[in-house]
């Protein structure tokens, strides 16, 4: 992997959640090439493992574990796993979260009809319940909040110094449509960043946040693209309002990763949401 800064990261413990994915998979590698230990943590075990495998056969040091960001005690574990093969946590990446259908609209807008359409089997506003949109509000939100409880309290009890970054997004700025429970819980990761920051600025902890834009990933691949390999209508909305005209590579986000982690590089750096998305969060449209 060809990292964009070089950042020294031998002697350090990192924990990436939702590592098995694409984004937070290239995070995990790009941490473990500048010499950390990193565990891999991933609901999925194969998916953590396979990450975990090209950080080893890259000549760094890293461990997949299975656990479950909405499950204290599957953290706990987690935790004790992390600690007992490579230490203390030094960063946390809190990259586990992501949508649902059943956090989520039908259409854009709402129109008065939609209320009598039961022939097209429509998800309007009203179809929204509470268990779906709680689904979707705590796989972010508390899945940002658990971790940071499980991985960070060793570090204080240790007095070392730590880093987390919560991955917040786009809708947490504007909230797009047709995901309010999504849009909603990235706005509340973006609030926590900026509350912990302040809260654990005491215990020598830096908390700061990420917001990508817009990248293909297997989770969103088919709502972006076609079977063809074509962009769908929603895409091409999304391209006509990112400036640089184009999606964002995962690699792209590694700049704004490692300059985070880094303590001589942004140790005055703390309670920050970071967009990363070609100038979405800049354009009016006009």
């Amino acid at each position: 992997m060809k990292l964009p800064l070089n950042v020294d990261l031998s002697g350090k413990v990192a924990v990436v959640t939702g590592g098995g994915g694409v984004l937070c998979g290239t995070m995990a590698e790009a941490l473990g090439a500048c010499g950390a230990k990193v565990a891999v943590l991933d609901l999925r075990k194969d998916a953590a493992d396979a990450v975990a495998g090209k950080i080893n056969a890259a000549g760094g040091t890293a461990m997949g574990i299975a656990a479950d960001v909405l499950n204290k005690e599957s953290l706990s574990d987690a935790a004790k796993a992390v600690e007992s093969t490579f230490g203390v946590c030094d960063i946390l990446i809190n990259g586990a979260g992501g949508n649902h259908p059943k956090g989520t609209t039908g259409k854009e807008f709402l129109e008065r009809e939609d209320l009598a359409d039961t022939a097209n089997d429509l998800t309007t506003f009203y179809d929204l319940d509470a268990d779906g949109i709680s689904f979707v509000f705590n796989l972010n939100f508390l899945g940002t909040l658990l971790p940071t409880q499980a991985f960070t309290k060793s570090i204080v009890s240790t007095q070392s110094k730590g880093v987390v970054i919560n991955v917040s997004s786009m809708s947490a700025f504007t909230p797009l449509t047709k995901i309010p429970a999504y849009s909603a819980a990235k706005a509340a990761v973006s609030n926590f960043t900026q509350w912990l920051a302040v809260h654990m600025s005491k215990v020598d902890i830096r908390v700061n946040a990420m917001a990508p834009g817009f990248f293909l990933t297997e989770q969103n691949r088919s709502l972006l693209t076609n079977e063809d390999g074509s962009f769908t209508a929603r895409a091409e909305k999304i391209l006509g309002q990112t400036p640089m005209g184009r999606f964002g590579t995962p690699e792209e986000l590694l700049g704004t990763l490692l300059w985070l982690v880094d303590d001589k590089a942004s140790g005055f750096v703390n309670g920050t949401v970071i967009p990363v998305d070609g100038g979405f969060a800049a354009y009016s449209g006009v």
